[in-house]
């Protein structure tokens, strides 16, 4: 079994990263560029940091490439929607709803990687999915998606899944091509929502926001970085749990900077989504 600590470790300050972006992408909006323009300038930056690396290792595409770009390409077009909804709804229903990612990694992983739907995992998404029940409010229905916002959050939870087997798939880490596909597909996603006209064109406000512009990048770069390595190393349903801790920091942050809910419901929800990340992570997995 390979040593799953540091990976883990890493997916949890990468997840920790992912929860404060909503702010710098709240930000831009605020100054008038909106999420999908937000994101497209934020992915150009991104590429001009990362285009001379992939040019010096532009050997290091042979191999398992194809599981390189395609993992690297869902995982981008997940983080591209993941921006653009943040400007459709609430900042705590953008992450829960992405957070059902746990249930499309198990279901993936069991279908498709030969995992074993172990005890610890069924008590981890139990506990995960009863967290995410309990922060949107037990009720009579499982809490489906009510806007576009909502929409395209949760499918870029399952974008995330289907990206996140492709890494693993890889076997062989190769985390600057990752990248590279990563950003191509969120600048890719961003050009076609501004093509359809998701976001109105930001032309006169472009020169209050580069700043939050490269602040958004400064954040994003190494936030990828710390989910892309160890996607490579553990498996999806492992990967998506710990992922969790992106749920807490936003939530928290949400609630402190943009008023957002954070009462004893939600800090019993996301007590539940702590103890789905630990169970998962103690608990012996099927295949890691």
């Amino acid at each position: 079994m390979r040593n799953a600590l540091g990976p883990s470790l890493a997916v949890v300050i990468g997840g920790a990263l992912w929860g404060v972006l909503w702010i710098p992408f709240r930000m831009m909006a605020e100054r008038g560029v909106d999420g999908a323009w937000g994101g497209f300038f934020t992915y150009v930056v991104m590429a001009v940091v990362l285009a001379p690396l992939l040019w010096h290792r532009g050997g290091a595409w042979r191999g398992e490439w194809r599981m390189t770009v395609l993992g690297g390409l869902f995982t981008g077009t997940a983080f591209s929607l993941y921006a653009i909804s943040l400007n459709h709804t609430e900042v705590v229903r953008v992450l829960l709803l992405f957070y059902v990612t746990p249930v499309w990694s198990t279901l993936i992983g069991v279908a498709f990687l030969g995992e074993r739907a172990t005890l610890s995992r069924i008590a981890a998404l139990a506990l995960g999915l009863g967290g995410l029940m309990v922060v949107f409010g037990v009720g009579a229905r499982f809490p489906l998606p009510e806007n576009f916002g909502d929409w395209l959050a949760l499918f870029s939870g399952f974008c995330w899944s289907v990206g996140s087997v492709f890494l693993f798939s890889a076997r062989v880490p190769r985390v600057l091509q990752q990248m590279s596909a990563f950003v191509a597909g969120a600048l890719a996603v961003s050009a076609a929502a501004i093509w359809l006209g998701v976001a109105a064109a930001p032309v006169a406000a472009l020169g209050l926001a580069w700043p939050v512009v490269l602040l958004t990048a400064a954040l994003a770069l190494p936030a990828i970085f710390l989910t892309l390595w160890p996607a490579n190393l553990l498996s999806p349903a492992r990967l998506g749990v710990l992922l969790m801790s992106e749920v807490l920091v936003g939530v928290a942050t949400a609630a402190w900077l943009a008023g957002e809910p954070f009462g004893p419901r939600e800090m019993i929800g996301t007590a539940l989504i702590i103890a789905a990340g630990l169970v998962e992570v103690l608990g012996k997995p099927g295949k890691v």
